[in-house]
């Protein structure tokens, strides 16, 4: 039976975070689904689909030298009930920090209530990129700042044309 992750998150824009995470995710399951929340209360920077094209051309490598089948999706209701349809026993979860911890260990709590086949499985980011954020990496570019340390070259330049003329 294949090992089925799933890796949610807004991933608004991706980061180098999001990457470390799904790097270490692909070596631990045979297909990774990389879920990008979509929530109609919430206005995010870029489109669900430009997330999705995004993740895509920067984890493609990825999941090459891993042979990790990699697969992209949206989703709109509990992450718990999108695991299910995608057939993942694994839930991905990326720790920065102790804070990161506390609000983790909640949700895995509430998510193997709801749902006890499916493990929440926490990986600690990498020291290069523990302090990363897609809210920091949105108001540094929004305001003119270089981005480029914090997240992969085609989501730098996207970030540039976003913000073109705005930053002053």
């Amino acid at each position: 039976m294949p090992r089925v992750a799933l890796y949610a998150g807004t991933f608004d824009p991706v980061t180098n975070g999001h990457i470390d995470v799904v790097r270490q995710a692909a070596g631990l399951a045979d297909r990774l689904v990389l879920a990008v929340g979509v929530h109609p209360g919430k206005a995010p920077l870029f489109s669900a689909e430009d997330r999705i094209a995004m993740l895509q051309e920067i984890c493609a490598d990825i999941a090459k030298t891993t042979a990790c089948e990699l697969r992209c999706i949206t989703f709109s209701d509990l992450v718990v009930a999108t695991a299910k349809r995608e057939g993942a026993t694994m839930l991905i979860r990326g720790l920065r920090d102790a804070t990161d911890f506390d609000y983790e260990m909640q949700m895995a709590g509430m998510n193997a209530t709801m749902a006890p086949g499916i493990q929440t499985i926490f990986l600690p980011a990498s020291p290069s990129v523990r302090p990363i954020t897609a809210t920091l990496v949105r108001q540094i570019a929004g305001m003119g700042g270089d981005v480029a340390a914090f997240v992969p070259a085609a989501v730098a330049a996207r970030l540039k044309r976003k913000f073109a003329g705005k930053a002053g």
